[in-house]
């Protein structure tokens, strides 16, 4: 008796659920404004000719393509991971604030690099870290950005002259796709830096920068255990063909 009384639920709810819709349809046909005149025969030639086609078509289809959508995706929902070796980082923390509220371009930072798309490095980069730095960038999955941020990071700075420990340029490591100069740069430069990559991004081809990637990849972790070169003089080996 008890399974009787649930199936008598499980029915009634089915018969509801597939009346209610056919009833919202009967009403808004008797409700619906009749147009009259040409416009009416323009639509009834309309309904004659494509009968599988909306008029409001126009409004409610976009075309696009596989890559701009794609494209679309990754701009929208960029998750950096944030490397802040010096001063400059703490511009980029005053981002987080309400003041200028970074999550409106869907920015979430992650604190693993497989998880992040976008790299931002700040600070000085030591030959030390070097290798870190290269290891993190190589454990992001593709497609993958870099934001070099702050005069330390794009050229080594006031340590770029006599300093024997000095990276002179995070670009010698890894390629990257925005440089924002400044000594720290403020935190609407790192906005508009987030802006031209969103439009980079829009624009590209994943299979162009992909093949980009490869050919201008200078430094790896493996490359440097087996050289140990210095790199002072902007030295980066060519792949054997």
């Amino acid at each position: 008796m008890f399974l009787l009384y649930e199936y008598d639920i499980f029915w009634a709810f089915l018969i509801i659920s597939s009346v209610i819709p056919i009833l919202a349809f009967l009403i808004s046909g008797v409700l619906a404004p009749i147009s009259k005149g040409p416009e009416k025969l323009s639509i009834m030639n309309s309904i004659i000719e494509f009968p599988f086609l909306d008029r409001t078509i126009q409004n409610s289809v976009i075309s696009t393509t596989s890559s701009d959508l794609s494209n679309w995706s990754r701009l929208s929902s960029l998750w950096p991971l944030l490397y802040g070796t010096s001063c400059c980082f703490i511009e980029f923390a005053s981002l987080i604030g309400s003041r200028f509220d970074f999550d409106r371009y869907g920015l979430v930072p992650r604190s693993s690099p497989r998880q992040a798309d976008l790299i931002l490095t700040a600070g000085t980069v030591t030959m030390k870290m070097a290798p870190s730095l290269v290891r993190l960038y190589e454990q992001m999955p593709e497609p993958k950005y870099v934001i070099a941020m702050g005069a330390c990071t794009i050229t080594g700075g006031m340590f770029s002259t006599d300093s024997y420990s000095t990276v002179r340029g995070v670009d010698k490591l890894i390629p990257v796709d925005v440089y924002l100069p400044g000594c720290p740069p403020k935190p609407e430069a790192v906005i508009d830096a987030i802006t031209k990559l969103r439009k980079k991004i829009s624009r590209e081809i994943y299979e162009d920068r992909i093949r980009s990637q490869q050919a201008n990849r200078c430094f790896t972790t493996i490359w440097y255990r087996s050289t140990g070169r210095s790199m002072h003089k902007s030295i980066c080996p060519k792949e054997e063909s």
